[in-house]
């Protein structure tokens, strides 16, 4: 789960991070009341579970409260990358302004398993940008759980940065807040994008983002009211409340799949043979272990909604989940929504036989293995074009 800009900074700031005062306004007037609280200098940010708001026109200056409500007025409603702004962050703008803009995050580096500290002096821009253009400018540090983050590791990331010494010491309580947050919020990451050094020489979170460990939000009854409802789609949604994992893509074939792991072995493997024929995954869709036919029919049904879906491929490996339970799923679906998307199916594993032959006489094509069934459902998709 995301959260938006404001929730994550209140959530730093909780933890020691400085912030600029600011509020969140929904309306131009609430914007202009705001503003003026703030002293009339502010600065007006959409507030979108997407990157790049600055580059369309969400994030704008303003230098009274008149000038506020009406760039809040310009920015509300406005659709980011197919996400509408509905509510506006009014921050108080840097004082003195900004001298340097630096990158800091808080995050897990799955290769090694373990919590790290990402910096860079390349802030207020992508980092995947900075780790392409210039990976020699990224600096990280290990955070062993039993110790938390130790003085050395940030001193060594300030020196790498060639931040002021001076700012050394306000720099360490920066890191250990921010990782206080990641720890005690079950994040995936805690990232400040950029941390100034301001005019007026301190140091300050002007944005800030925050991912939470779905798997961690039944210790988070507070986190898990923060998720925006509004950000998901209406399929997305009833997936979760279904129990399932689906975020909904640009392609043309749906999927559906039994693991995450192997579900984005499905993706991989349907964008390379679908590549030469601009045919490539409309969703990621994980049923999970265990699903039973209801769900499986409620996964088929959201993957059919999407009109841009031009064919199905469902690969199913078996385990704690059934193939007969999966094959039933799919002629509940099929008797709920009558389609002629062609459908690929892979069945393997527990009661996989037992499935393939419920299907026997529905009209769908099978494959004995992931490359079969892709090529399959891009061939088909390629002739639904």
């Amino acid at each position: 789960m995301n959260l938006h800009e404001y929730q994550a900074k209140r959530l730093f700031a909780e933890h020691g991070v400085p912030i600029p005062n600011g509020d969140v306004a929904s309306t131009p007037a609430e914007a202009r009341e705001i503003a003026r609280e703030l002293g009339g200098k502010v600065v007006v940010k959409s507030q979108v579970l997407i990157g790049g708001r600055g580059k369309a026109g969400g994030i704008k200056l303003a230098s009274n409260p008149d000038e506020a409500e009406a760039v809040a007025g310009q920015i509300l409603g406005m659709n980011i990358k197919g996400f509408q702004v509905n509510k506006v962050l009014i921050d108080q703008q840097s004082p003195g302004g900004i001298d340097q803009e630096i990158y800091l995050a808080v995050l897990i580096d799955r290769a090694k398993r373990r919590t790290m500290v990402m910096a860079s002096a390349e802030g207020g821009m992508d980092i995947e940008e900075v780790n392409e253009r210039s990976p020699e400018k990224i600096f990280r540090a290990y955070i062993e759980p039993a110790l938390g983050v130790r003085s050395y590791q940030t001193t060594y990331l300030a020196s790498a940065m060639d931040l002021p010494r001076d700012l050394w010491r306000d720099f360490h309580k920066i890191v250990v807040g921010l990782y206080s947050c990641f720890k005690a919020n079950d994040a995936s990451l805690t990232e400040i994008n950029p941390l100034v050094i301001t005019g007026t020489g301190k140091l300050m979170a002007l944005d800030g983002k925050m991912s939470i460990d779905d798997n961690g939000l039944f210790r988070q009854p507070k986190l898990a009211e923060m998720r925006d409802v509004d950000e998901e789609t209406a399929a997305e949604k009833e997936a979760r409340l279904s129990g399932i994992n689906l975020i909904q893509l640009d392609g043309n074939i749906g999927c559906m799949v039994n693991g995450a792991g192997l579900a984005m072995a499905t993706m991989d493997v349907v964008k390379k043979f679908g590549e030469e024929y601009n045919c490539a995954p409309a969703n990621f869709l994980d049923i999970g272990g265990g699903a039973k036919s209801d769900q499986v029919a409620t996964a088929l049904r959201l993957i059919l909604s999407d009109k841009r879906v031009k064919a199905v491929l469902i690969n199913i490996f078996g385990g704690i989940t059934r193939g007969d339970e999966v094959a039933k799923g799919i002629i509940e679906a099929l008797d709920q929504v009558k389609t002629d998307v062609p459908m690929v199916v892979r069945l393997a594993g527990t009661n996989a036989a037992e499935g393939m032959a419920i299907l026997a006489d529905s009209d769908m094509e099978t494959a004995a293995t992931l490359s079969d069934a892709a090529q399959k459902a891009v061939a088909a998709a390629k002739g639904a074009n």
